[in-house]
């Protein structure tokens, strides 16, 4: 539950300093573990009662910009519905790497759009409370009162939102279809670590209730079984 907060007060700390270059990389790692903290909210595995973990998202929503509700609403969604024409999530998987990138905005809005058309009117509240905090928060970045430090953090986040369609679906689905393997994988200690274990993400699919910080558990045991078996290695 912990692991974003020392990117986030070091990302907040190096650009009060006005050390950009740092921050940035600090920025960076926070987007990362902050996904890997509310991918597992969206699958409701944080260990947490279910009310806690709408606050953990609507909280990251806040800190990372957008609505985690949003993205959870399409991201199980993609799992229901795989690489399949109307899976909204997985459209950067179909692009190439460059078109992927190209995106940018386009993804994180068509996201927020189909959830608010399709979610159910609870889910669509805590959408509008976080898109609510959101505006507030960036009024505040406005502000004469603002220290420059959370304009550069929303920057930072923003910038990070427009990447997601080639960071977070791009290289973990690109080639891959609903009659082959649905998603890539890691194999490789030092690739998992410094991907925080986020790229297991045939073995998510397999088996979503899995905890990211078991992921590499269950891929040692799929091996196991079945050694013969087609990979894509991310």
């Amino acid at each position: 539950m912990l692991l974003p907060a020392p990117w986030l007060f070091g990302s907040l700390i190096l650009a009060a300093q006005e050390l950009y270059p740092l921050a940035l990389t600090a920025s960076f790692v926070f987007f990362l573990t902050g996904l890997r903290l509310v991918h597992g909210a969206f699958h409701y595995s944080l260990g947490l009662p279910r009310r806690a973990t709408d606050f953990v998202m609507f909280t990251f929503s806040l800190a990372m910009l957008g609505s985690m509700h949003a993205v959870q609403w399409n991201h199980l969604r993609h799992h229901r519905h795989c690489l399949a024409e109307d899976d909204i999530e997985a459209m950067g998987a179909r692009c190439s790497a460059w078109e992927a990138l190209l995106l940018g905005p386009r993804f994180p809005i068509r996201l927020h759009r189909a959830a608010l058309a399709g979610a159910r009117p609870a889910q669509r509240r805590w959408i509008a409370a976080e898109l609510g905090g959101n505006l507030a928060i960036g009024a505040l970045a406005l502000g004469a009162l603002s220290p420059g430090a959370l304009s550069f953090h929303l920057l930072a986040m923003a910038a990070g939102q427009c990447l997601t369609a080639f960071f977070a679906v791009w290289t973990v689905h690109h080639g891959c279809s609903r009659t082959g393997p649905l998603a890539r994988t890691v194999r490789g200690r030092f690739r998992a670590t410094i991907t925080f274990s986020m790229f297991f993400h045939l073995e998510h699919h397999l088996f979503p209730q899995v905890p990211t910080a078991r992921l590499h558990i269950l891929a040692r045991r799929l091996d196991a079984a079945e050694p013969e078996a087609r990979l894509l290695v991310w």
